[in-house]
């Protein structure tokens, strides 16, 4: 019985002591007040054993700034390695050095999970260059570069669902799976079920005609802009080209507008560049070390260029103005520029440093160039369309838009042409219920970043690279 109520005199202790608040470590850096109890779980990225002290290095994920944690040499652990999952309870106080304002005085230490530091690829206090990382994309969202990137990922996403939402626009979910081709090319995944794949002798689709991976969310965003005046998608699209360069990938995310009741390509283009700035500000304010992380040591220039861009217009050539400016250059390209061809990479970069190295909207392409659904200008002899690129520096073509043809008879002729009128039947009759004159863009999301922070490889821009190792993670 006394032993009893002496286990209940102990636990009524226990309860009586303060609970440890678990912080994250962003929240503890940013601390204004020291606290009693405090919490904090993450990975070790340094362990450093001093005869009277042991310092910790301790990162979440949650900023680019780890929290130093300072023990006594009695909790040091065989398996506190660097990598090790740990969970660490103690007192944050102030701290006494300038890098840092708080710092974790532990109390307890409990390894989570340990880390076998001979195997595991990433080392401490060693700055991977970002084609070593690439090769463990299991792993490098562990390296700081890429935490960063994923960081600033995350809030540039959030920055564009704000920016379309605090004007007006709804978000719309395109569908994945689709019949169509947007951009007609032709650079399509072809979905089949994997029972159809096996037996070769069925010949019936799934969904009883050929579906692919959606290139682009466009012609669904369309049928919304016939209800709603303006709306948005934000989601994955992919392209079949097999290609392993530094500028493509198969899947990647696409933002694409439309815009209801418009008759300018002004209008598209406004757009598109409140678009880019303000979703630049907001990552350039609400991720500053980890951006720097990039400037500092990938792109040192690259900070000045954005902030000269978000204090300057972009610039407006037509296509026509585009070429003469190329036949005029010094430089021999590799593809010979002639009124009628597709701008190439090599061309568009040449017309944004000939501008001063600031985005520039190329607009007015030639009619043939273009898809069906851009709207006709009507003019000639060199007949042309309402079509606008937007041309960046380090990238080339960050976003692509146009007036789409509203006019039925107009798009009745070039669809049938083409030989598309029955595929697009739908279409037509969005022309023939209540059709008003509109226009929307796209832009691919991993070029946009590339384009904030000067990385030269499109590869080191998503979470997870493909075709690691020959095989997809």
């Amino acid at each position: 019985m006394l032993g009893a109520r002496g286990g209940w005199r102990a636990l009524r202790r226990c309860a009586s002591l303060p609970r440890a608040v678990r912080l994250r470590v962003r929240e503890a850096l940013r601390a204004r007040e020291p606290a009693d109890a405090v919490m904090v779980q993450g990975w070790v990225r340094s362990v450093r054993s001093q005869k009277e002290v042991l310092f910790l290095h301790i990162n979440d994920g949650s900023s680019l700034e780890s929290l130093q944690v300072v023990a006594d040499p009695s909790l040091e652990k065989r398996d506190l390695t660097f990598g090790s999952a740990v969970e660490v309870q103690g007192k944050l106080v102030k701290s006494p050095h300038r890098m840092q304002n708080m710092e974790l005085q532990a109390e307890t230490i409990r390894v989570v999970g340990p880390c076998d530091i001979w195997s595991f690829p990433l080392k401490m206090k060693e700055r991977h260059p970002l084609e070593y990382v690439r090769q463990f994309p299991h792993l490098r969202c562990r390296n700081n570069t890429l935490g960063a990137l994923l960081r600033i990922r995350s809030e540039a996403t959030a920055g564009i669902h704000s920016f379309f939402q605090d004007n007006g626009y709804v978000h719309i979910h395109t569908p994945i799976i689709t019949s169509n081709d947007c951009e007609g090319a032709g650079e399509l995944f072809q979905i089949e079920a994997s029972r159809e794949a096996k037996d070769s002798a069925e010949k019936t689709h799934f969904f009883n005609v050929p579906a692919f991976l959606t290139v682009s969310g466009q012609l669904h965003l369309e049928v919304m802009a016939g209800a709603f005046t303006h709306v948005f998608t934000f989601g994955p699209t992919f392209r079949a080209e097999n290609s392993q360069s530094r500028r493509h990938l198969a899947e990647f995310y696409m933002v694409e507008a439309e815009l209801s009741f418009t008759e300018s390509l002004q209008d598209i283009m406004q757009v598109m560049e409140d678009l880019v700035k303000t979703v630049t500000s907001t990552v350039l304010s609400k991720c500053p070390r980890d951006v720097e992380l990039f400037h500092k040591y990938i792109a040192p220039a690259q900070k000045g260029r954005l902030e000269q861009i978000l204090k300057h217009k972009f610039m407006i050539i037509s296509y026509s103005e585009a070429v003469e400016i190329l036949k005029q250059a010094p430089q021999t390209f590799t593809f010979k520029p002639e009124w009628g061809c597709d701008l190439q990479t090599e061309h568009e970069k040449y017309l944004v440093k000939h501008c001063g190295e600031v985005p520039v909207f190329v607009i007015n392409y030639p009619y043939n160039l273009k898809p069906f659904y851009m709207r006709d200008n009507e003019d000639g002899p060199q007949h042309t369309v309402a079509a606008v690129d937007l041309l960046v520096p380090g990238v080339g073509e960050l976003c692509g838009g146009s007036l789409r043809e509203e006019r039925l008879p107009f798009l009745e002729s070039r669809l049938q042409r083409l030989g598309l009128t029955n595929t697009y039947q739908w279409y037509l009759d969005l022309r023939k219920f209540g059709s008003v004159p509109h226009g929307g863009f796209g832009m691919g999301f991993e070029r946009y970043l590339q384009y904030v922070l000067g990385v030269d490889n499109i590869k080191d821009v998503i979470p997870f690279p493909r075709f690691s190792h020959s095989c997809l993670l």
